[in-house]
This record gives structure tokens, sequence and C-alpha cells, in this order.
């Protein structure tokens, strides 16, 4: 009679070469290529081995081992090179590798089995961009004080933010516009035969009226670091920004929109729990995707959110859809997130959903991150007590809602 048992570990499933089961051949192709030399796997990286083989889903282990085995990113040759030590065990080594993306998720592993201690992943992420960018940049001078730009006042105020809170996909970009229009700026008083040294308030005006808003934002920072260290001259001028306001989402609407994310099934239900915490309490999705299930409480039948002090009570249906969601989330199946307490589990190592993802996800259902959320602070405002406004978060959005919070007191609508 014909088993599926593995001849090795006896467990029954798909069975591969040498009747072996695909965790123990994980196992045994994981021993190969982490073998430092001695015909054992280095010790250092036997944290990263034991997360791998323990996997929900050893098949997604060895795809990933044997993708593009001829491509420089391939996972076995990286491994490799880390068992035998030619890839140095720190973050700053791994920030001169190419290709990234592969070096990246490599790095993640690292950091999510203890490997390498833990380091922000938007700081990482622009360190191991910015050599890139430089090398494509021609002009010798241009490389130099862009380097400076970047080493004094760009990645100073990524760590500063890191420390204050958690760095956002947004903030990583906005950091790498500065950048980049910074290099495109330089270059382009190059085409007016000027240096920074000798630019003019004319150069400045003319930049200004040639490009976008979003690039004179991006390029604003860098022209008040050239002043301010004498890179140019003090006495220019930036002109005025301009303020844009986005729409707002009537009670309405808000209603409307917690409905369709409660009754539609269609809907993943990552979006429809996501889009809930926003249009009922206001928070931001920064906040949101840092979640973890630790968050969700029970006390007996009642069902709390733990978005501040006290937590936050949550009704019915929407107690059910969470409880039901965490039983089933996403991306929980590979070494990534195995044993993620992530409330909204990200498809990086250790990570949660990224916030400009989600955001994305939810304005093509129809759920306006942004407006819901000011629609939300709006009719809390007027109906919420003091306890419920105060656990809005470090963006609490208005000055009203402070007061609220620390008065204990009811406030009007502001839009009143």
């Amino acid at each position: 009679m014909q088993t599926f048992d593995c001849s090795r570990c006896g467990c029954e499933g798909k069975l591969l070469g040498g009747r072996l089961c695909e965790r123990c051949t994980l196992s045994d192709r994981l021993t190969t290529v982490l073998d430092d030399g001695t015909g054992r796997i280095r010790p250092e990286l036997t944290p990263l081995f034991s997360l791998l083989v323990a996997m929900e889903r050893p098949a997604s282990g060895l795809a990933w081992l044997a993708m593009r085995p001829n491509h420089p990113g391939n996972a076995s040759t990286l491994l490799r090179r880390l068992a035998r030590g030619q890839i140095p065990l720190t973050h700053d080594a791994f920030h001169e590798l190419q290709p990234w993306r592969a070096i990246a998720h490599l790095e993640e592993l690292l950091v999510a089995s203890g490997v390498l201690p833990a380091v922000d992943k938007y700081i990482c992420s622009f360190q191991r961009w910015l050599p890139s960018h430089l090398a494509s940049v021609a002009n010798p001078e241009h490389v130099k004080t862009i380097r400076l730009f970047a080493s004094w006042r760009v990645l100073p105020a990524l760590r500063n933010r890191a420390e204050r809170s958690n760095i956002t996909p947004s903030v990583r970009r906005n950091a790498a516009d500065q950048i980049k229009y910074a290099t495109a700026f330089l270059a382009w008083l190059a085409e007016r035969d000027r240096i920074l040294v000798s630019c003019r308030q004319s150069d400045i005006d003319a930049w200004y009226a040639e490009n976008t808003e979003h690039a004179r934002k991006r390029l604003r920072v860098f022209l008040a670091w050239a002043m301010q260290s004498r890179k140019c001259s003090r006495s220019l001028s930036l002109p005025a920004m301009k303020v844009s306001r986005q729409a707002h989402l009537t009670e309405v609407e808000r209603l409307a929109a917690l409905r369709h994310l409660l009754l539609d099934a269609d809907v993943p239900q990552l979006l429809r729990v996501a889009g809930i915490i926003v249009l009922l309490y206001a928070q931001p999705l920064t906040r949101v995707v840092r979640l973890t299930v630790d968050d969700l409480l029970r006390d007996g039948e009642a069902v709390f959110l733990r978005l501040g002090d006290p937590p936050s009570p949550v009704p019915e249906p929407v107690a059910s859809l969470l409880l039901h969601y965490i039983a089933a989330r996403d991306n929980m199946n590979t070494a990534t997130n195995r044993a993620s307490r992530w409330l909204f589990p990200g498809r990086r190592a250790g990570q949660p959903c990224r916030p400009d993802h989600l955001s994305a996800l939810l304005n093509e259902i129809g759920i306006p991150v942004a407006a819901a959320r000011g629609a939300a602070i709006r009719q809390q405002l007027l109906e919420m007590p003091a306890p419920v406004v105060g656990a809005l978060g470090p963006h609490r959005g208005t000055a009203a809602a402070r007061r609220c919070a620390r008065r204990g007191s009811s406030v009007s609508s502001p839009d009143r």
C-alpha cells in the first residue's frame, strides 16, 4: 500500500526527492547553503535557519531558494555568501549591495530572526538608494553638494523623525524627492551658467515659475539648507507656499461608507477592517497599521480596541468582523510574518502593511482616507466623550480635539 509519509519525520504530505516532505527538503537545502565551509551551519545564522524552516508553507521557501538561479539576487547565492563571510553581518554592508529589493528582503529576515539588530527599514532603504542616485550624477561638484545635503540635513531629519515616531513610506519618498529636486536644480543652474554660490533671486523666481507646487515644496528644504550653510547667499528669499485644502466628507457620506464596508462581503476583509477603524475612530493609517492583535481586548461579551487609555468600545457588528478577520489574517504562511502579532501583517519580514499601499487600496474602493478621518473627527467632537476623543493619537487633527481631551468637556463642531 502506497503511503505519503515522509521517510524522515513521518509527516504525511507531498513527497519530494528521497521521499522527503517539503519541510525536510527545505531543511536540507538551507543546511547546504548556510554551510560555513566546515560542514555545518554558520553559528550566527542558526536563528535565520530556524525562522525559515518553521514557515507555514515550506514550498514557498523552496521556491524562494530556487528563484532566478543565475541572477545576482538569487537567495541561495546570497545565503552562501553570508555563510562564508563574504557579506559582513552589518547593515552598512547590506546598504552597498545590489539588487536592492532582494537584499532588503534578506536584511529584514535577518532582523526578524535577531541576527541583525533592529533598525528603521525606511532609513535603510534611503541609505541603499542614495549611492545609486549619486552615481548617476556626472558633475563631481554636484555630487559633493548633494552628499553634504543628505548627510547634514536629510538623514538627520529622518533619524530625528524615527526617534519621535515611525517613519512612513511618504516620509521616505519625500526625503528622496528632496535629493532628486536638489540635483535637478543644480543641473538647471548649470544650464544657466550658474553655480549654487552665484545663484540669484531671479534664478529662484524663474525655477519656481517653471515647476509644479510639489517640486517647489521639495526644493525649498535644499534652498533653506544652502542659505543656512552659506552655500549660497543668505539674502535670498523663498516664495510663500500655497495651502491646499482637501474636500470634506459629509456625515451622510461617512455613514454610507461605513455601511458599504460592513455589508459588502466582496471587499477584502483587510480593507473593511482598516476602513472602519478610520471612519469610526478617526485613526491615521500610519497608526492603524501599527495595531496588533493584542490591541483587541475582550471583557465578557464586550470587545474593546486599545487606541488610548481607556480602550474604545467596539460595537456590533464591527466587533464580530474584527474577530473573524483576526482568525484569518493575510500574509501569515511564510517565514516573513509566521508568528506576526500585527493586525495587518505586511509582505516584508516583521513589518506591518504599508500605510500608503493601504491608502491606495481604500481609495480604489471609494474610501478617501484623509477626508474620512476628518469627517470622523468632526463627528467625535459632537458625540463622543472626552476620553475617546483623547485617544485620537499623535495627529489629533484640531485644537478643539486637544482642548476636549484636556478639559473633559464637550465642544461644538468646528464647521458650525
